[in-house]
């Protein structure tokens, strides 16, 4: 252990003595001078001693002399032009004293930690202050701090006196808060810049970008969607397709070493080959070419020519195959699925497809999804298969369907939800629009309509047909708001109502006293008397309460104007059902039901049409004082 212990002992006792050296690397000197005494190099410190500056113009055939610059000089080499001329260089040379620190060397400002950094061009350099450091009053601070950021610029290779005139008004704020303050204190990190060159710009390579590929779909979890997986990419009309990026050279620079920074030759390796046709536009630009829609579908590429179409024919839509369709209802996509085997589904399992128009010559299968402006189902739909579509026309249909004008060629207990909607055969399910037509109903069909419901051919039982006014979502929600605003109206009128019989009372009991007050201060005001405050404030109180009473039963008057008007429109919708009918051109045969539902009162009527019954029409006829029955009525 003494052994080992005098070693270190003789080791750390090395002193390097004053050194004084011309270097262009101060760091590199440093180390050489370590290396020499044995020491580490962060035992040692400098002082800088005089800097010279050098320049010269150096075109490769012919190089000149170096030129000294005067330090005061310095700063006008900050020009733009000289700077970015690649012939031009600079460099420096420092005179620098080097030493070991000790406690006779101590360093200014102890309690300030500080580093210099740049960014990877070197073009701009900061001066990091670290969190906790502090610097104390002193008559040669702003002195101690320039030398100090300048011996770490250095350093670090940085020039001094060029690209750097901020640092003086950087040393300048800090002494000066330090002569007001005492001290300052640096309780959070701080970075701040101190030198900058001039960043080149970076060269551009060229390059093809293809933005009508859109990346994989993804369902709320953020979990890709296999199904869907972009077999058509549709397009909307102005939309960037395919952009061109133009190769272009950067701009050179200089950084804070001096050194000349050439932009490299941009690579050029994408190059357009491709055409185009009138579906799509290019425009040109500074820095691309762009290839825009020039109108709604999806894009092809056939024969080395990008077009725009809005038919397609496939085969069957499937997992195995094309994958869910969604080009969205707006995209003017035409598409034509031709598969017709019974044995398979045009649209397949689980597929969802969103176009402006399809035509499906085949079936659609389980939790099938298909939404369109216009829709055709040639084959049949699963029970679990949803069709969307303003027109629509299915054959044979199991699942769900929801339109504006329906046509069903044979409904299997299916479901369907339009606005005008005509099935040929209804073998069971459920209806529900504005109006219903059936060729030939036969049993366990639920029809309910808003205006009307026909029936050719009544072929079954266990039916029921129902007239609801207010058989829409939007109806309903129009009806429930607005018996909800009737209710808060009426409770309104109730309290108003109270409150004016209480103050029409205040009022009138106190009118006598009123008209006593009143004769009393036309006398006092006659006669010069100074009106007595209790009087004053009893005559005020009473126009208030005749003001208020003026007031609540102005807002009563308008509160039962709209309480009128919000139960007129409930009675509209009321009104609605005596139009309404539902016909069976047939005779009545089995066990059927006819209903209405009323709005007001809130009920349901229920009529049983008997067997063999002649009557055509049937409607609810109002017998007064609030009763109705479904009875015969004219069409």
């Amino acid at each position: 252990m003494s052994l080992f212990g005098s070693k270190e002992k003789k080791e750390t006792s090395k002193v390097v003595r004053r050194t004084v050296v011309r270097t262009q690397n101060v760091a590199k000197e440093l180390q050489a001078i370590a290396k020499s005494y044995e020491v580490r190099v962060d035992t040692l410190d400098f002082n800088i001693l005089d800097v010279q500056t050098y320049t010269r113009i150096n075109d490769g055939s012919k190089e000149t002399e170096w030129e000294s610059i005067k330090n005061e000089d310095l700063y006008e080499l900050d020009d733009e032009t000289a700077l970015l001329n690649p012939h031009f260089q600079i460099k420096q040379t420092y005179e620098i004293e080097i030493f070991s620190i000790s406690v006779e060397t101590a360093k200014p400002c102890p309690n300030l930690k500080i580093a210099v950094g740049a960014n990877a061009s070197k073009c701009k350099v900061y001066l990091s202050i670290q969190e906790g450091s502090s610097v104390s009053k002193n008559t040669t601070l702003e002195d101690d701090l320039l030398n100090i950021i300048n011996k770490k610029k250095i350093r670090a290779g940085i020039l001094i006196h060029i690209f750097d005139e901020m640092v003086s008004n950087v040393v300048s704020k800090i002494a000066a808060q330090a002569k007001v303050l005492g001290k300052v204190e640096f309780k959070e990190a701080k970075t701040i810049l101190i030198a900058e060159g001039f960043e080149p710009t970076v060269t551009t390579n060229d390059k093809l970008i293809l933005h009508y590929e859109k990346s994989d779909a993804t369902d709320e979890n953020k979990k890709i969607d296999y199904s869907s997986r972009g077999f058509i990419q549709n397009v909307k009309k102005d939309e960037l397709l395919i952009e061109y990026i133009k190769p272009r050279h950067g701009v050179p620079g200089r950084n804070c070493r001096g050194e000349f920074l050439e932009p490299t030759e941009p690579v050029i390796a994408n190059e357009v080959t491709f055409n185009i046709d009138s579906t799509i536009k290019e425009v040109d630009t500074e820095e691309s070419v762009e290839y825009r829609a020039n109108e709604n579908g999806y894009i092809a590429f056939n024969d080395n020519t990008y077009t725009i179409k809005t038919d397609m024919d496939v085969g069957e839509i499937s997992f195995k195959t094309t994958g869910s369709i969604n080009s969205g209802v707006d995209s003017d996509v035409s598409l034509n699925v031709s598969e017709t085997d019974l044995e398979k589904d045009a649209i397949g399992t689980g597929m969802s497809v969103e176009v402006s128009e399809i035509d499906i010559d085949g079936n659609v299968g389980s939790n099938a999804k298909v939404v369109a402006l216009r829709a055709t189902v040639a084959g049949q739909t699963h029970k679990t298969a949803i069709i969307k579509a303003d027109e629509l026309d299915i054959n044979i249909h199991k699942g769900k369907a929801y339109g504006k004008n329906i046509k069903i060629t044979r409904l299997e207990h299916g479901e369907i939800d339009g606005d005008v909607v005509e099935v040929t055969q209804a073998l069971g399910g459920q209806i529900r629009a504005k109006e219903i037509r059936m060729e030939i109903c036969a049993s366990h069909v639920h029809a309910t309509a808003s205006k009307r419901i026909e029936i050719q051919k009544l072929h079954g039982s266990e039916n029921i047909f129902t007239i609801d006014p207010v058989l829409k979502k939007d109806a309903v929600a129009d009806l429930h708001d607005n018996q909800e605003s009737i209710k808060k109206i009426e409770n309104s009128v109730r309290e108003i109502g109270k409150e004016i019989e209480r103050y029409t009372k205040l009022i009138e009991d106190g009118t006598p006293g009123f008209i006593k007050i009143k004769k009393h201060l036309l006398h006092y005001k006659k006669n010069g008397v100074k009106l007595p405050a209790s009087f004053v404030g009893k005559y005020k109180q009473f126009t208030s309460m005749q003001e208020h009473l003026k007031d609540i039963q102005r807002e009563y008057e308008v509160k039962n104007n709209q309480l009128t008007l919000q139960t007129t429109r409930t009675v509209s919708f009321q009104d609605n059902i005596m139009d309404a009918r539902i016909i069976n051109r047939d005779r009545w045969i089995g066990y059927n039901e006819i209903r209405f539902q009323l709005v007001d009162p809130p009920m349901e009527l229920v009529y049983k049409p008997a067997e063999g019954s002649q009557d055509k029409v049937f409607g609810l006829v109002e017998l007064g004082d609030g009763e109705f029955v479904i009875e015969a009525v004219s069409e």
